[in-house]
């Protein structure tokens, strides 16, 4: 045993490329670069240049035969994830993907399902959210009862505005093809696990989707999706690539509490002294009156509190890989394991597919409904080939 682990970085562009740094920096402690792979003649160049003892591959099949690794993490296109994933799994390596671990259920459960077989390897998401102290502590706050039960949840997050030169860059992006997707594809995989890992995951879902919106591209700038979680709960998520401005807030309504993030880095937290259906029916009129004319002591009601957490540019990232080398080393719980990627995955395809169809759609919709959809839209690209 050895106390750090050799990372492989397939693909050298933003992420790759940053995840070498913090690496470098002495943000990951317990982990080395053993290798890296990058198809691009320009990346793998970049590579070179930046890290000489490091061995660069252009294949990266070359890279996972060739004994300087025990871990990879697949920072490349999202169709690959899942094939790159089991091919490290297939030679004993180790597999970190980066979020989302695909593009349709249907790849994405086989790579779970592969990984299920090999439970001797780490296999884990990149979901640094999940590393987030802020989101970490509302979990435990919801998960301990003390909001009570939920009842409604919204996330508007619409701060991800993107020019037409960003999806012009590559021939790739914002395409069914190569992309596989827009938004929720590429910049609210996050959210959509951040929401369920949280609130729980919903039933149903109808969605009114649009697509090439207010961007020259084929795939979805703006999404607004209804889920029912049963029971009469439900949830609301709102996203789009062309607001300029942005808002970034998270509620949940619980029936003993409240809780309301602005920007992802302030949480209010409101804890009711009793059930709010017990409230209801404890007041009169005259106290109603009070409560509307602000003569009613709140503390008696409801107490408040504030969460703020500062977290450095970077650290979330790095501690997913700190924390993926330590369950390879000592076993060390995973904060994302692989097999969660699926969840985010599979509703971003059903908000997709009720779009498509105009209907509600279950999250346990037909995967071969999803996928005949999608390949669909690649064959009207006719840019890339179908998937299978």
């Amino acid at each position: 045993m050895t106390d750090t682990v050799r990372l492989g970085i397939i693909g050298f562009g933003t992420q790759g490329s940053m995840y070498a740094q913090f690496i470098t920096d002495g943000l990951v402690p317990n982990m080395v670069i053993g290798a890296i792979a990058d198809i691009a003649p320009e990346a793998a160049d970049a590579a070179c240049s930046l890290y000489p003892a490091v061995p660069v591959y252009a294949d990266y099949l070359e890279l996972l035969e060739s004994g300087e690794v025990d871990a990879i993490v697949t920072t490349v296109p999202h169709f690959l994830h899942p094939q790159m994933g089991i091919d490290a799994l297939s030679r004993g390596i180790h597999a970190l993907v980066e979020k989302p671990a695909g593009v349709y259920t249907q790849q994405v459960a086989e790579l779970n399902a592969f990984a299920a077989t090999h439970p001797e390897l780490s296999f884990g998401i990149m979901f640094n959210q999940r590393n987030n102290p802020l989101y970490v502590r509302l979990k435990e706050i919801v998960d301990n009862g003390e909001i009570g039960a939920i009842r409604r949840s919204n996330w508007i997050i619409t701060n991800w505005w993107r020019p037409q030169g960003y999806y012009d860059q590559s021939a790739w992006r914002a395409t069914w093809g190569g992309e596989g997707g827009g938004v929720l594809v590429n910049q609210a995989p996050h959210q959509l696990d951040l929401w369920q890992w949280i609130c729980g995951v919903p039933e149903k879902v109808f969605a009114k989707v649009a697509y090439g919106f207010r961007r020259n591209i084929a795939v979805e700038d703006e999404v607004t999706a209804l889920v029912d979680y049963g029971n009469g709960v439900t949830g609301v998520f709102v996203t789009a690539t062309h607001d300029l401005v942005g808002t970034d807030r998270f509620e949940i309504l619980g029936d003993q509490g409240k809780i309301v993030v602005e920007g992802s880095k302030t949480a209010t937290v409101t804890r009711l002294k009793r059930p709010e259906r017990e409230l209801s029916e404890s007041m009169d009129m005259s106290d109603v009156m009070k409560l509307f004319m602000g003569q009613l002591d709140a503390t008696e009601l409801y107490t408040t509190e504030v969460i703020e957490f500062d977290s450095a540019w970077g650290a979330q990232h790095a501690g997913v890989l700190e924390n993926f080398a330590a369950n390879i080393l000592d076993g060390t719980p995973l904060l994302a394991p692989g097999s969660d990627g699926i969840t985010g995955v599979r509703l971003a395809n059903a908000i997709h597919l009720s779009s498509w169809t105009g209907a509600e759609v279950s999250l346990d919709f037909d995967e071969a409904d999803f996928l005949a959809g999608l390949n669909d839209r690649i064959r009207s690209e006719k840019l890339f080939p179908e998937r299978a």
